[in-house]
């Protein structure tokens, strides 16, 4: 196995485990984060956006599958099953993942996924009706943002 493909191995064993400091040490201290709800994210942010994560939900299962690196990038498809605990309904988010790597350590991570299939699952008939739409999305990245300062006031490195 190729160790940037390990490392990978490694921050999803500790996601599975909601163990956010182990996933956060896999990442380099220049990461950039990105996905359809946080947006772009940058160094420490990143870190405790998973913690936040990793934390707030208590029935997260964490599966991952068609891990590959090279020694600059590497892919891995994902899903994530909880429940959303804004509204209390079930989500299994799909998630593709690309990194990128740089002294053994990750320094681009973009998850990609279906926003409004999140929202019509984490939000109900809202999301489904209007998930779609811009300003439901908007909505959605203005909540997790304010949710990460507030744990980030919370929780000072």
């Amino acid at each position: 196995m190729h160790p940037n493909a390990a490392t990978i191995e490694r921050f999803y064993e500790a996601f599975a485990r909601r163990d956010a400091n182990t996933m956060a040490a896999c990442y380099h201290a220049d990461i950039i984060f990105s996905d359809p709800v946080f947006h772009e994210l940058r160094g420490a942010r990143v870190g405790a956006m998973w913690r936040l994560l990793a934390g707030r939900s208590q029935d997260l299962a964490v599966a991952w599958h068609d891990v590959s690196a090279t020694d600059t990038a590497g892919s891995a498809l994902w899903d994530a099953r909880y429940t959303f605990t804004q509204t209390g309904h079930k989500v299994l988010n799909k998630v593709h993942a690309s990194f990128g790597f740089q002294d053994g350590l990750i320094i681009r991570h973009d998850d990609s996924f279906d926003l409004w299939r999140w929202a019509s699952q984490a939000l109900g008939p809202r999301g489904l009706l209007l998930g779609w739409t811009p300003f439901v999305q908007s909505a959605i990245h203005r909540q997790a943002i304010k949710g990460l300062y507030a744990y980030l006031a919370a929780h000072p490195a």
